[in-house]
């Protein structure tokens, strides 16, 4: 029964990332790639949203299946891995997925709370900063840290996001000189 229940809890974890990778991609393509205010932009903000409960889901079941809601054994097993693929004894990737975990509540609730024009008037910087933050976390968490068909997975959703982002914020800058995404 504990067999079937880590086995469950792992089916679980590796689950709610993929979910969340993938709304991700899909939301975050969605906002880039849709120039205009449309439909498109709840279509963005439906998968973001998504995006963000399945990682908090994800980070509830590691917790538990895992970690056994323990700060200590999760710091510890971050450190293990990160040793294992960098040869660095370091936790402290858990804190920045923490930050992840914490930014993306509030982005997401910002979104909610003040709309899509609110949402797409952000200074350019802020959009280009948070997006290649989010990108080199999913680049880290499955390029680097996974093997097999997730690492050639994430490199597709990796390199994927990074080209729609710089063709569409190319050609957003060019064509209308702005500094945010209108």
């Amino acid at each position: 029964m504990v067999e079937l229940l880590m086995s469950s809890g792992e089916i679980l974890t590796k689950l709610t990332i993929w979910l969340t990778i993938t709304s991700y991609a899909a939301g975050a393509s969605a906002f880039a790639l849709s120039r205009q205010r449309s439909k498109w932009d709840s279509v963005a903000r439906l998968a973001w949203t998504v995006a963000c409960i399945g990682l908090l889901a994800h980070v509830a079941f590691a917790y538990q299946f895992y970690y056994r809601w323990s700060q200590t054994a999760a710091y510890r097993d971050t450190a293990r891995q990160t040793a294992d693929v960098v040869g660095l004894d370091w936790g402290g990737g858990l804190y920045i997925n923490y930050a992840l975990l914490t930014a993306w509540v509030m982005d997401v609730s910002w979104w909610w709370w003040r709309g899509h024009d609110a949402y797409r008037r952000r200074p350019w910087p802020l959009v280009v900063a948070w997006h290649g933050f989010l990108i080199l976390i999913v680049f880290n968490a499955t390029v680097v840290f996974e093997t097999g068909l997730a690492r050639w997975l994430g490199l597709g959703v990796s390199l994927g996001l990074g080209f729609v982002w710089w063709f569409t914020a190319g050609k957003t800058r060019r064509a209308r000189g702005a500094v945010s995404i209108r």
